[in-house]
């Protein structure tokens, strides 16, 4: 039988247990997690909104980690500020329920770790290592197979096979408003960087905001008092998803690319923000992650070696990622250049892919479904 070590139980490390012992139910596992066993902190933790894509959706309901409240977007309105050019894409054009969910990091880490705790009730190989300081595991030893989920954001981490520093900072938070945005995300792209309102959890008149912005900006946005940071951020989006009313729970995190080109050595894998760390423009980072998770447990649950298993990982990961990680790049670039010739092909851009439904439509299931 093989032995797997799991270093990280946030979302993909846990998603990535999940799916082992769902696939089979007698696997040895160890999972080395650096909170304490009680939900509790997990709970009162990370409160900001991710976008979950439909994929993502339909993977997490089959391990009964669905959390209950998660606004579903049924309409994503893309625009331009001062330029023109615009797309709108609807839940209709590609016959789905939605085309995503908003879902609170802290809720989606708690739905997973109590579907966890049910699915490995009976599993006498499966070992819960909990306030484990990852940082000082030992990465040798640990099991036939390391599966690296530490993750983190991106000025935590030290590896840089793909590097870029965008020069930006996102302040998210939520934002209330004086229009009925139910469903609706808003994804507006300044001088500065992409400004998207997100559904709320806090209900149809709230928004979660993520405001990209130079570092300084974001910073001396973060100390103006609250009427007058309300003022910048209604000049920046524009009157569209209507009046800003009240902002809170304001923070902001550096923004970047990290990405490995190898995410396999000898009997050790990396998935999640442990092998990618990205923009969050399309909101795919942990929809990336979820399906590096699915996918590794698919191959690990075959009776081939180890090493064959995690290579023909790599090989059926290399199409998404690529994908993935180049839009996500691309975009993050392109909306952000002064150069008028690239500021007018953004308009065409925007106002093409609106009239080509079939590019549309592809662009969108990409970021639904990934890379297959």
């Amino acid at each position: 039988m093989k032995t797997i070590a799991i270093i990280g139980a946030g979302p993909v490390g846990l998603a990535c247990a999940c799916w082992l012992l769902q696939k089979n139910p007698e696997a040895s596992i160890k999972l080395f997690d650096k909170f304490p066993e009680n939900d509790e902190t997990i709970g009162h933790g990370d409160s900001r909104g991710l976008a979950i894509s439909q994929g993502s959706h339909l993977l997490l309901k089959g391990i009964g980690a669905w959390p209950e409240n998660s606004p579903a977007i049924h309409k994503i309105h893309v625009s331009h500020r001062g330029h023109f050019g615009r797309a709108i894409v609807r839940r209709e054009e590609l016959q789905q329920e939605a085309l995503g969910h908003i879902i609170r990091y802290a809720d989606i880490h708690l739905a997973l770790r109590r579907s966890l705790k049910k699915i490995a009730a009976n599993n006498r190989h499966f070992e819960w290592h909990f306030n484990t300081n990852i940082n000082e595991l030992s990465k040798t030893d640990l099991a036939d197979v390391t599966i690296h989920a530490e993750g983190g954001l991106f000025n935590q981490q030290d590896w840089q096979d793909i590097y870029r520093d965008y020069q930006q900072s996102a302040i998210v938070g939520w934002a209330k408003l004086d229009q009925n945005n139910a469903h609706l995300a808003w994804e507006r792209f300044t001088e500065e960087g992409p400004l998207a309102l997100l559904p709320s959890h806090k209900g149809p008149e709230y928004s979660n905001l993520v405001w990209c912005g130079h570092p300084d900006a974001s910073n001396r946005r973060l100390t103006l008092p609250k009427e007058v940071f309300i003022k910048e951020l209604q000049e920046a989006f524009g009157s569209r998803a209507g009046h800003f009313l009240d902002v809170g729970e304001l923070r902001s995190y550096d923004l970047g690319l990290n990405a490995r080109k190898n995410i396999i050595g000898h009997k050790e894998v990396w998935i999640g923000n442990a092998a990618q760390t990205m923009h969050p423009v399309a909101g795919q980072g942990l929809n990336l992650g979820l399906r590096d998770a699915h996918t590794l447990a698919e191959e690990l649950s075959n009776d081939s070696d180890i090493q064959t298993a995690l290579n023909e990982y790599q090989k059926r990961r290399q199409s998404d990622r690529k994908a993935t990680i180049g839009t996500t790049d691309f975009l993050a670039r392109i909306f952000t250049s002064k150069l008028k010739p690239i500021i007018w092909a953004r308009g065409i851009a925007l106002s093409g892919l609106q009239l080509v439904s079939p590019i549309k439509q592809a662009l969108t299931r990409q970021m639904m479904f990934g890379q297959r």
